[in-house]
């Protein structure tokens, strides 16, 4: 048999993936950490991490046991609750994986709201390119482009949203109209590095017309939307970017409109946790525009809730 407590020292140690993070997060020093790793492993005669460049990656093991904790960590939060009168208080750490322009665009500006609704909860927006696995307990929450087909995962439509073709005013006062989709190959078009997409719902360029081909490439769309408003090309870009910017017009809107959703995506063994909960009602919200920041304040333009 095994002390119950290690079970709280490695699920911090799993979501955070390294010793000094989450030792800090549970008030103890590094040492002590890794010694009560080393007694659950040795109890339960299974390594339960391995390293992986510098991080801490669960085994397979590891992943069972992690399943078995958060289910643990749920039932013993929720007993909590009832017996001391608090069943809805959602506490601890989340990580969310989510595509850097939502994250800039549509989260950041309603991250007050989070923090005052749920102060206790530690809220991780991790927008490096590629998405986070919640299958590989990479992430807790994903805001994806595709629905994930392998995995105990649960996965809802989050939104549609729409992608258009947008220029600066600067740069039609220097280059002229631009009369026709045809033409769009003898101007500088900005787009994504094709190497580098993480997703092929990314690689719209060509939906626009066949054999475009960007001239200043990026893998950020926040670098490719500060590229098109400085004048220094033509872009698709999300319209709840491009529609925010009054130096920003439309081409051919009758023409061009991608359109693209994104997924809300959790472990199944986690989607009972109160802190998941909260931030999924949160993200919801963030989509359809509901609970807004202030009263003037909506859906941001080019982004259909579900």
């Amino acid at each position: 048999m095994f002390d119950w407590d290690d079970l709280r020292i490695f699920l911090a140690v799993a979501r955070s993936r390294q010793l000094a993070p989450a030792a800090r997060a549970l008030g103890m020093d590094a040492t002590t950490v890794g010694r009560r790793l080393r007694r659950l492993a040795t109890a339960l005669q299974s390594e339960l991490f391995e390293l992986e460049a510098g991080e801490r990656r669960l085994t397979e093991h590891g992943q069972a046991l992690f399943a078995h904790a958060e289910t643990i960590e749920s039932t013993a939060l929720s007993a909590l609750g009832e017996v001391g009168g608090d069943s809805n208080q959602a506490t601890g750490h989340v990580r969310l994986s989510v595509a850097e322009g939502f994250a800039t665009w549509v989260l950041a500006p309603r991250l007050p709201e989070f923090r005052a609704r749920h102060p206790d909860i530690r809220l991780d927006l991790v927008t490096a390119s590629g998405f986070l696995n919640p299958s590989k307990r990479e992430a807790d929450v994903a805001v994806m482009m595709e629905r994930p087909r392998h995995g105990r995962l649960i996965a809802a439509k989050l939104a549609d949203y729409r992608l258009r073709l947008y220029v600066a005013r600067t740069y039609l006062a220097s280059n002229g109209p631009i009369g026709s989709i045809e033409e769009l190959g003898q101007h500088a078009l900005i787009g994504y590095v094709p190497e580098f997409l993480y997703s092929p719902e990314l690689d719209y360029l060509g939906e626009v017309a066949p054999g475009l081909d960007a001239i200043l490439k990026s893998t950020s769309i926040n670098v490719q939307y500060r590229a098109v408003a400085s004048g220094a090309g033509i872009g698709v870009l999300p319209g709840f970017i491009g529609d925010q910017d009054p130096g920003l017009v439309q081409l051919f809107p009758e023409q061009v409109d991608i359109q693209r959703s994104f997924w809300l995506v959790t472990h199944s063994d986690m989607r009972r946790l109160a802190r998941i909960e909260a931030v999924l009602a949160w993200l919801k919200d963030a989509a359809t525009g509901r609970a807004p920041v202030t009263a003037s304040s909506g859906p941001p333009s080019g982004l259909i809730g579900q």
